[in-house]
């Protein structure tokens, strides 16, 4: 392991990120530069434009510079569906630290064995962001209803984990449609303006629109927004989800009424810096794995309250009508 006495040289860290499109994916890259200001570590941010095959090429170009100017210690969020075993076994070998975020990586454990560097993974308990979802569906559709249910790209581990949880804690009377889009809103944007342009959507009666971050949920009520006539009065009425919960964004979205709901998950490249930082100072290995326990917002019961008193509120402006 690498050690931090004196006359040591100061730790460096390469952070690869999957987008700078994303609300996620910035705050992850904003909370590294903090950490990394607060640790007194070097910080270099790739970001991969939603293609693995550049992320591979990028940590590689890295792995295989000169000994002088490969970093200590690699973070990284895997932009496809994989978590890059060989680049990984490239990168122990060659005395780097190897850290994944927010992806099941079933080689870690193999890998730690024959590492004299940290290897472990940190991950928002994706199966756990779906359940909540899924709970969050039941209380703004009491009565049951039909969903349209907006995931992120088909090899996406996150996206599968959500997507089995929600199923998890669902009720039977919610009718699902999903449709998929690249966690950014313009993927979403363009999905369901694709989507609106078919015949079959003009036929489907949709309650609720739920979307596997807060991105794509906006993406999703731009286009519903842009339609004409009365049917887009129809569509602005009903709830929007979504999930990643930051402050400047899900939060402050959900306080002005564009998003019913979101779910808090917290960035956690800064946690792995500090991990990194610990573990090369003090030689030893983190735990493998990781998990950080989501949030609902608003809390269930709140939503339900909230439902319960919105649909009181109809019923009686009917009545009153």
């Amino acid at each position: 392991m690498i050690g931090m006495g004196e006359g040591m040289k100061k730790l460096s860290f390469l952070v690869s990120l999957t987008n700078n499109d994303n609300d996620y994916q910035q705050e992850q890259a904003a909370a590294a530069e903090k950490a990394a200001r607060r640790l007194g570590v070097d910080l270099q941010i790739v970001h991969a434009n939603n293609d693995a095959v550049t992320q591979s090429q990028q940590l590689l170009h890295f792995i295989q510079g000169s000994a002088s100017s490969r970093p200590d210690a690699i973070v990284f969020e895997p932009s496809g569906g994989t978590g890059f075993p060989q680049v990984a076994r490239a990168a122990v070998a060659a005395d780097i630290g190897w850290v994944v975020l927010n992806h099941e990586a079933e080689y870690l454990g193999q890998l730690r064995q024959a590492s004299h560097v940290p290897v472990f993974s940190i991950s928002s308990d994706h199966k756990e962001v779906g359940k909540l979802q899924g709970r969050q569906f039941a209380a703004l559709l009491p009565q049951g209803g039909s969903m349209l249910y907006i995931e992120g790209p088909a090899n996406s581990s996150a996206a599968q984990e959500r997507t089995a949880g929600m199923n998890l804690t669902k009720p039977a009377n919610i009718q699902v449609k999903t449709m998929r889009a690249n966690w950014t809103e313009e993927g979403a944007y363009r999905a369901i303006s694709s989507w609106l342009r078919l015949r079959t959507s003009q036929e489907t009666l949709i309650d609720l629109v739920g979307a596997q971050d807060d991105s794509m949920a906006a993406g999703a009520r731009k286009a519903f927004s842009e339609i004409a006539g009365s049917e887009r009065e129809r569509w602005m009425k009903i709830p929007f989800t979504g999930c990643d919960g930051l402050p400047k964004t899900g939060q402050s979205w959900v306080r002005s009424g564009l998003l019913a709901a979101t779910i808090y998950i917290r960035p956690n490249a800064d946690l792995a810096l500090e991990l990194l930082t610990e573990a090369i100072r003090t030689g030893s290995q983190p735990p493998e794995r990781k998990l950080i326990v989501p949030e609902s917002m608003p809390l269930i019961d709140e939503l339900t309250t909230r439902t319960i008193k919105g649909n009181a509120g109809k019923r009686h402006l009917t009545a009153g009508a």
